[in-house]
């Protein structure tokens, strides 16, 4: 297991690195990209990992100036090298047939289940606090990762505010409802809704990925409730504060059927097909996507509309967070166009020694460094590029990848997902559950005692999960 930890971890600095300056310039489609052309995408993520960190106050402020910066040089680089006409067609696929759509799904979902206030007090013992564990993972499937994390999470420190121990309770909710959870559907989790654009059915996700989801979840709970059980016995003198509960009630529920309207504009734009659509500089753009994201857009405005100003401001709701995810996927979704170009070349591009990294002697993926490869990146830069590159990696060809390489969409997936949860950075909820958790007084483990927690409990039962689900 260690030999294939050891080679993940090899392929994802080769990936960090992106190419070597040894990597000679190929040409795809009649055009030659030279290697320089993916460290703009290289400096993205690095800035985005390493940016709250570094310079922390300079980031929050500045950080669309910093994707504009890295989305101006690669746009530059690729003028450069294939002209404007080329260049304007690569962006304008990748912004209207990946990036929008993904941005507009995050945007209705973020909205409506900003509207969904849950009220009152629950009683913070071992047993309620892995049953809301366990229902943030299952929800987090219809509202994804985001929006479930931002409505449980509040009752979920209220419901331990008491307690002397409670950051361990938030470390967990990060793990499951933040990240593992939305493993089921491709509105769980971005890199899934990213795959199901590249072509990837709808269902396929929950038929392929369940039993490693089960396993995951259920391991992971487990663990909570005894590591919950021991600190609760620990607290006993604080026990008549925490029993202190009143009753749960749940408000802005006609957000839950705009979210419901979601999910059917998602499904039915894969299986609606009218056949009716233009080109924009070689791009098709289809009306049943355009269909979707228009329901997307209304749906937004419609929670907006209909839910009571009130339930937003409890829930702490600002734009602050859609409006830095909008700007750094615009800056990743500009930078990746000619990373993704020049993975298409296979073994023979610049990207040769990342790829031949992940294939067997006899030339077959292989799926366990996959895996581990997608986690490790996904750790520390964003999961959804993450999986985006390792799908293009893998041949990005959905039919193939939902048949007879469906174990390498499998290890892709639950890495980018699983893996999410090993850094405050791994995934947009984590950072933002960490920042209520602080701001509502809980003493939260740092970046690298968090990576403690994550160590210690994740890394077993992701080596399992190879063992029994990748292999």
């Amino acid at each position: 297991m260690m030999a294939f930890i050891k080679k993940g971890a090899a392929t994802a600095l080769l990936l960090m690195g992106l190419a070597t300056p040894a990597a000679a310039a190929q040409s795809l489609d009649g055009a030659n990209l030279p290697w320089p052309l993916a460290l703009p995408f290289a400096g993205m993520l690095l800035s985005i990992a390493l940016g709250p960190l570094v310079v922390k106050e300079w980031w929050h402020i500045h950080y669309e100036k910093a994707a504009a910066c890295w989305a101006i040089l690669a746009v530059g680089g690729l003028v450069t090298s294939i002209g404007i006409t080329a260049t304007a067609a690569g962006v304008l696929h990748s912004m209207a047939l990946e990036y929008l759509p993904f941005i507009l799904m995050l945007f209705a979902l973020y909205t409506a289940a900003g509207g969904i206030s849950v009220e009152g007090r629950l009683h913070g013992s071992p047993h309620v606090n892995t049953s809301i564990l366990a229902l943030g993972a299952a929800i987090a499937n219809v509202i994804g990762t985001v929006g479930t994390s931002m409505i449980l999470i509040r009752p979920l420190i209220r419901a331990n505010s008491a307690r002397r121990f409670n950051a361990h309770v938030v470390v967990f909710f990060i793990f499951l409802v933040s990240n593992i959870g939305g493993i089921l559907t491709p509105l769980g989790n971005a890199p899934l809704f990213l795959g199901y654009l590249q072509g990837i059915d709808f269902f396929w996700t929950t038929r392929a990925l369940w039993p490693a989801a089960v396993f995951t979840i259920a391991a992971v709970l487990l663990i909570f409730f005894l590591v919950d059980s021991y600190f609760y016995r620990q607290e006993a003198s604080a026990q008549p504060a925490i029993a202190e509960a009143s009753k749960l009630r749940v408000r802005g529920v006609v957000n839950v059927a705009l979210i419901g309207i979601v999910v059917l504009a998602i499904v039915a734009s894969g299986v609606w097909h009218p056949g009716i659509g233009f080109d924009v500089l070689g791009t098709r753009i289809e009306l049943q996507n355009l269909v979707r994201e228009l329901v997307m857009v209304l749906v937004a405005l419609a929670s907006l509309r209909l839910t009571n100003p009130s339930l937003h401001a409890a829930n702490g709701f600002e734009w602050e967070p859609i409006r830095e995810v909008a700007y750094l996927f615009a800056g990743i979704f500009v930078t990746i166009i000619p990373v993704i170009a020049m993975l298409q070349d296979g073994a023979k591009g610049p990207f040769s020694a990342v790829i031949n990294s992940l294939s067997r002697t006899d030339g077959t993926p292989d799926n366990a460094v996959y895996f581990w490869a997608t986690g490790l990146l996904s750790s520390f830069l964003d999961n959804a590029p993450t999986y985006l590159v390792f799908f293009h990696v893998a041949g990005n060809d959905p039919v193939a990848l939902m048949g007879p390489l469906s174990k390498t969409l499998t290890a892709i997936s639950l890495g980018a997902v699983f893996m999410g949860a090993n850094t405050y950075i791994g995934n947009a909820p984590n950072f933002m559950v960490y920042a209520v958790a602080r701001r509502a007084g809980v003493k939260m483990p740092g970046f690298f005692p968090y990576m403690i927690w994550s160590g210690a409990i994740l890394l077993p039962i992701f080596a399992a999960v190879t063992w029994l689900f990748v292999m």
